[in-house]
């Protein structure tokens, strides 16, 4: 790998972790961050951080933010003409959340990120959890954090289950030790040693599946634990 890449990640705790996981892993296969810019968390404003991008020309831009403000930088993305530039646009998966996706509109098509869920992920339980949802929410696809919230109840709901309902710090992270669920998102377990979940995470590309935007994943890394442990 011999590439020149720039970060833009939020300006709070998780974006300094990506722009830090990413940087190691590009310079250790060979890739280079030519610079690492930090957006405002409260009102963002990504276009002075898109146009030094366009000036400069790099290959890719790695892009971190949290839910919800991926729209924007899209929006601005596009208003600076680099959909069109041949910048690559890589990020997480807040980036084009799901809830979103659809309202990015055809820019978004191409766009890579990696992720703990997409909801077209092809599972059994991805299909019903998304029906479900759909249902319960008029319609509207279920997103990360909706999987997030679903495996904590998931998780509760059975470790009490095997402690036949002791809801006691001692006992009630004992049995969460080692927990094995069958996910929306995929197969998870608790980390015994640090109780972090461990999960498989996804490369995924927005794609235009039946008139609709999609993460379409094509990648996976199974059984991912926090590298910082």
């Amino acid at each position: 790998m011999n590439t020149a890449e720039k970060t833009e990640v939020s300006d709070y705790g998780p974006g300094k972790d990506a722009e830090e996981w990413f940087a190691k892993t590009i310079e250790a296969n060979g890739g280079s961050v030519i610079e690492k810019l930090k957006v405002p968390l409260a009102n963002p404003d990504f276009a002075p951080f898109l146009q030094r991008a366009a000036d400069e020309k790099p290959e890719a831009i790695f892009v971190f933010v949290p839910t919800g403000a991926g729209a924007a930088f899209m929006k601005q993305f596009v208003e600076r003409g680099l959909d069109k530039s041949g910048i690559k646009v890589i990020a997480m998966a807040d980036v084009t959340d799901d809830d979103l996706l659809n309202n990015m509109g055809d820019p978004a098509i191409g766009v890579v990120t990696g992720g703990p869920y997409s909801a077209s992920h092809n599972s059994a339980e991805n299909k019903a959890f998304v029906a479900a949802f759909k249902k319960a929410n008029n319609g509207m696809r279920p997103n990360m954090v909706a999987a997030a919230a679903y495996d904590a109840l998931d998780l509760i709901y059975k470790t009490l289950d095997k402690t036949k309902g002791d809801a006691g710090g001692d006992a009630f992270l004992e049995a969460a030790k080692g927990m094995e669920l069958a996910s929306p998102r995929g197969p998870i377990s608790i980390d015994p040693e640090t109780r972090d979940i461990v999960q498989d995470i996804y490369m995924r590309k927005v794609e235009k599946v039946d008139g609709e935007l999609y993460n379409t994943e094509f990648q996976t890394f199974p059984k991912v634990k926090d590298p910082a442990h």
